[in-house]
C-alpha cells in the first residue's frame, strides 16, 4: 500500500528498517497477553468431529469458523462472539454481550445465517465450548442445513483462523478498554467494519475481506494455509 508513496517521493527503504522506523516512533502493534478463558468444555452435550483437517473452501459460506474473545471494560469483562468465513477472512456474524450465555452465541449465528445464501450448505467450525454444543445453537444450525464441526482438543491451530482474526482486532483495531459496554459495543462494531472493508490480508495476496467475499476459486496465500489438503488423508464433504 505504501509503495505508490514511496516511489513518488523515491524512497527506497528495506523491511527491517522500515519496521525499525515504525518501532522508534511507536507505531508497531501492541501484544494482548490473553489471561481470560472463555471455553468452557466440561458439560454434557454431544461434541462433534473436526471435518476441516482436509478441507480447502473454494468460496464464501463454505466455511464459518466462530470463536469468543473477553472484552476488558472499566471493572469487569464483555465478551465478544465472532463468526468468520473462512475463505474471505470477512466477519459475517458477531454479538458483543454482558454475559457468555448460549442466547448471546446464538445472536452471532443469526447474523451470519442472514448473509447466507439459502441453497449454500456451511460448514460451522468451532471449539467445544459449551455455548457450540447447546441444544439451541445446534438446533438453529441444523435448521440451516449447516454441517457441525468441532475441535477435537485444546490445539489452537484446530481453529487457527477465527485466533488469527481475535488477535487483529484486539492488536490492532480494539481498545485496550472500554468504560461500558454501550461503548465498547458501538466501538467493535466500528472495528469490523473497518477490518472486513478496509485491511488488507497477507493470507489474502493482500487483498481485502469483502472484495474476497464476491470471489471464487483458490487464492494466491502469502501466510500459512492452516486447511492444507492433506494427500494422504484427503476426504470430500457432501451435503446431507
Amino acid at each position: 500500500m505504501l509503495q505508490p508513496f514511496f516511489h513518488q517521493h523515491q524512497i527506497t527503504i528495506g523491511r527491517d528498517h522500515f519496521f525499525d522506523l515504525l518501532k522508534r516512533n511507536k507505531l508497531l502493534v501492541r501484544t494482548v497477553k490473553r489471561s481470560v478463558h472463555t471455553t468452557n468444555s466440561k458439560h454434557h452435550f454431544r461434541r462433534y468431529p473436526n471435518l476441516i483437517k482436509d478441507f480447502t473452501p473454494l468460496k464464501a459460506h463454505e466455511l464459518w469458523v466462530s470463536d469468543i474473545t473477553y472484552i476488558p471494560l472499566k471493572n469487569r469483562f464483555a465478551y465478544l462472539f465472532l463468526i468468520t468465513d473462512a475463505y474471505s477472512r470477512k466477519i459475517v456474524g458477531f454479538h458483543v454481550s454482558d454475559d457468555m450465555k448460549v442466547s448471546s452465541a446464538t445472536l452471532a449465528l443469526k447474523k451470519a445465517l442472514a448473509q447466507k445464501p439459502p441453497e449454500t450448505i456451511v460448514i460451522h467450525h468451532s471449539d467445544r465450548g459449551i455455548q457450540y454444543c447447546s441444544t439451541a445453537y445446534v438446533q438453529l444450525l441444523q435448521q440451516h442445513h449447516a454441517h457441525i464441526s468441532m475441535t477435537q482438543n485444546g490445539d489452537p491451530y484446530e481453529n487457527a483462523i477465527a485466533e488469527r482474526v481475535n488477535g487483529i482486532l484486539k492488536t490492532e483495531l480494539i481498545s485496550k478498554y472500554y468504560d461500558t459496554i454501550d461503548h465498547a459495543a458501538t466501538h467493535i462494531a466500528r472495528c469490523i467494519t473497518i477490518y472486513n472493508y478496509r485491511r488488507r490480508h497477507s493470507s489474502l495476496n493482500w487483498q481485502i475481506p469483502d472484495e474476497v467475499h464476491q470471489q471464487q476459486g483458490p487464492q494466491i496465500r502469502r501466510w500459512k494455509n492452516y486447511y492444507q489438503i492433506n494427500s494422504k488423508n484427503k476426504t470430500t464433504m457432501q451435503p446431507t
